[in-house]
């Protein structure tokens, strides 16, 4: 008997007779049933709420009447204006900042310079909301820059009110976003050869030209994949717009909440969910594509 199953093991081993995969089978597939049901409980039963509400107009019925109303009104073409280049202009802004502080902490020694890569690990559990109130605590109204600016000059007021701008908004959205592109960057810095490096040097490269040439193109993948993440984000940020209290900054997502709660004019608020969603899910496709090749 245990020759026998030692003669099926090796056979199925050295290919003449396949092993049979215990998982396989139609009766497995109820093994799927249950999460397919708490998927469709959690979250696609309410996002099929939300579109079939955005078809729903007051007047009772079904309608795409809300997405004309919505796509012809001037409050939500401005709110995807600035959704869209605060997206935009955060991606660049942690690009830019990501790949230079990436930069420094893998190639430039310094104490401290492993505390500071494990810190950003920790940095991408903080919420959003965390960061904006430590900038409103520094450049806020009443917060300190303003605070030693008047004790020092004598002033009734200081100078510091750029975080309920737009750039206020730009700027805790680059602090809180640049780290996730930094992370990518340091993984694919680690696999880089030094000897590369060592080489560009001994030949009388400078360090400008070693990052253009040799830095650069092994760290594309990594920008394309953290620049795609950051800008699905950015672009369903909330917490930062509300914390800063920016005047005049109204996003997609802060137009659903201001449509849904403080007008109760839920069609419109689920139409602006609908596009919201739907430039979100084609930005997430971007992202898991970019993904895709930067692992083959």
């Amino acid at each position: 008997m245990a020759s026998a199953v030692a003669g099926d093991v090796s056979a199925g081993a050295s290919g003449s007779r396949p092993v049979r995969n215990r998982w396989t089978g139609p009766s497995n597939f109820l093994w799927a049933l249950p999460p397919v049901a708490v998927l469709a409980l959690v979250f696609l039963y309410p996002l099929a709420l939300v579109v079939q509400q955005s078809v729903s107009p007051d007047e009772g019925g079904t309608s795409l009447a809300p997405y004309g109303d919505v796509f012809a009104s001037a409050s939500f073409r401005s709110a995807l204006t600035t959704t869209v280049w605060l997206a935009v202009g955060s991606t660049v802004g942690c690009l830019v900042l990501g790949f230079v502080l990436a930069l420094v902490i893998a190639f430039v020694p310094f104490p401290g310079g492993r505390a500071v890569a494990r810190f950003i690990d920790v940095f991408l559990s903080f919420p959003s909301f965390l960061i904006t109130l430590a900038l409103l605590f520094i450049y806020g109204t009443v917060g300190m820059a303003n605070g030693v600016w008047t004790d020092v000059t004598g002033a009734a007021d200081g100078p510091f009110h750029f975080l309920t701008t737009p750039w206020g908004v730009l700027l805790a959205e680059i602090t809180y976003f640049t780290p996730f592109v930094m992370r990518p960057l340091l993984a694919a810095f680690s696999q880089l050869d030094t000897a590369q490096l060592e080489v560009a040097s001994s030949l009388g490269a400078k360090p400008a030209r070693i990052v253009r040439q040799v830095i650069l193109p092994e760290a594309l993948p990594a920008l394309a994949a953290g620049g795609s993440l950051v800008l699905v984000m950015c672009l369903n940020e909330f917490g930062i717009v509300l914390f800063t209290g920016a005047k005049g900054v109204t996003t997609l997502p802060m137009l659903v909440y201001g449509k849904a709660i403080l007008e109760s004019d839920y069609p419109a608020a689920c139409v602006v969910a609908v596009v919201n969603i739907a430039i979100s899910v084609g930005l997430y496709s971007l992202y898991r594509m970019v993904s895709r090749r930067v692992g083959a």
